[in-house]
């Protein structure tokens, strides 16, 4: 957002999600998982939308989404793209 102090790692967070929270909606199978990862992905939102996620609950949201649909080919780009948004709040000093 133009002009917007907001954190460009919350943006980011939250346009990952939103993709692949779009491409599960339109994912044509079920699987065992799939309300798990809505819901995870669901939370993840909720953490963007506040602008002040919690590192250890956002890697923990992230292992249960990629658990639940990490044998999705078809959502590996959108999985992807979460995995790399949670990444850029890397706790400090830690790698």
């Amino acid at each position: 957002m133009a002009g917007s102090d907001e954190d460009p790692r919350v943006a980011e967070l939250r346009t990952a999600v939103s993709r692949l929270r779009r491409e599960l909606a339109a994912h044509p199978a079920e699987f065992p998982d799939r309300g798990i990862a809505e819901d995870e992905l669901a939370a993840l939102a909720a953490m963007a939308v506040s602008g002040a996620p919690e590192v250890p609950r956002l890697r923990r949201s992230l292992l249960l989404v990629a658990s639940a649909i990490g044998s999705v080919s078809a959502l590996a780009t959108g999985l992807s793209a979460v995995r790399v948004a949670v990444e850029l709040f890397g706790e400090p000093g830690v790698r």
